[in-house]
């Protein structure tokens, strides 16, 4: 496993924890996978049944014959457009998880998949399956498309190719009660208390601060907690100032503690690849295939005609928008994986 996807499995391992929290999301299954939910005619419910992860929203969003047209035959001729998600066994809200009706597979990541079939006029299949059976899929055609957190990384276009749709972004998190915000430098830390999960992405920048700001003759202390839960206790204490993690996880814990006595808020975000480099999470097809540059012009529509940002707004994660779906954009360097 390379050091880019134990990266990606912590993350997705710091994200699903915080579904312990409420303790009401099922475990994802196959043929829960596969429902699309109740959508009109033109139009997707994003946020079906999410429990409170997401806002549900119907958006309205017709086939583009325009970007239909230069589909691959093969998938004009399916009349579906599958889609590949790797949240088993547990899910990772507000990403992908099986809804409170124990059946519709939810989450920001198949909601998109299910707006750019849309865009294609074509039915969405939403294939669930593990972290690692996810990219099987699309290397064997069982899906045509992976819509599931996936990082744009130079090592993975030797095999697939990519249409970005959101930053890839890590966060703080303080309570709302807090003025303290991250501006991106080391400094905003000086004097802080901050919590990370050990072996992390973000606790090596977390510890790449530290170093730099020792070297100033300035510090901060980090404390590390079993799981997210005794992370938030810790929050709500006051033993901690803020804790850095994924950015998603964030915003579903943010959306969970809204009406609670401790609500949380996002004091600042962090480009997930680092500070030369904003890291993309894109829809990630088999190289070649012909279907990045339909998926690109279809989430392009998405943003120009403003359902992108409905999309993003119902799972709260508008800090995370791109103004523009780029195929194979820079991607992070094998160096740093």
């Amino acid at each position: 496993m390379s050091h880019r996807k134990k990266r990606l499995a912590t993350t997705f391992g710091a994200v699903l924890t915080a579904a312990a929290l409420i303790g009401t999301l099922a475990a994802c299954s196959g043929d829960a996978s596969a429902s699309t939910g109740d959508s009109a005619a033109g139009t997707v419910t994003v946020g079906a049944h999410a429990n409170g992860a997401g806002t549900e929203t119907t958006i309205t969003v017709g086939q583009v014959d325009e970007i239909r047209n230069t589909l691959p035959k093969s998938v004009l001729d399916s009349g579906e457009l599958t889609i590949g998600v790797g949240a088993l066994p547990a899910g990772f809200p507000p990403l992908a998880f099986t809804g409170d009706d124990q059946e519709t597979l939810t989450g920001s990541e198949p909601d998109l998949g299910r707006l750019v079939a849309a865009v294609f006029g074509l039915k969405p299949v939403v294939d669930n399956s593990t972290w690692d059976n996810l990219f099987v899929g699309i290397d064997t055609a069982k899906t045509d498309v992976g819509f599931s957190n996936i990082t744009d990384t130079e090592q993975r276009k030797e095999k697939y190719d990519f249409a970005s749709y959101r930053q890839d972004n890590l966060a703080f998190t303080t309570l709302a009660t807090s003025d303290w915000t991250f501006t991106g430098k080391a400094d905003d830390l000086a004097g802080k208390t901050v919590s990370v999960s050990a072996g992390t992405n973000q606790e090596k920048l977390i510890l790449e601060w530290q170093s730099q700001l020792q070297a100033e003759g300035k510090n901060f202390d980090i404390k590390y907690f079993p799981d997210t839960n005794s992370v938030y206790l810790a929050l709500n204490s006051k033993q901690i100032d803020t804790y850095f993690g994924p950015n998603p996880g964030i915003a579903y814990q943010n959306s969970q503690t809204a009406s609670a006595a401790n609500p949380t808020r996002t004091a600042g975000v962090y480009s997930g690849a680092g500070s030369t480099l904003q890291g993309l999470i894109a829809a990630t097809t088999k190289k070649d295939s012909g279907l990045a540059e339909p998926l690109a012009a279809a989430i392009n529509y998405l943003i120009e005609n403003g359902q992108y940002a409905q999309w993003l707004a119902a799972y709260n994660l508008t800090n995370e928008a791109v103004t523009t779906s780029e195929v194979n954009p820079a991607g992070l360097p094998i160096t740093n994986q």
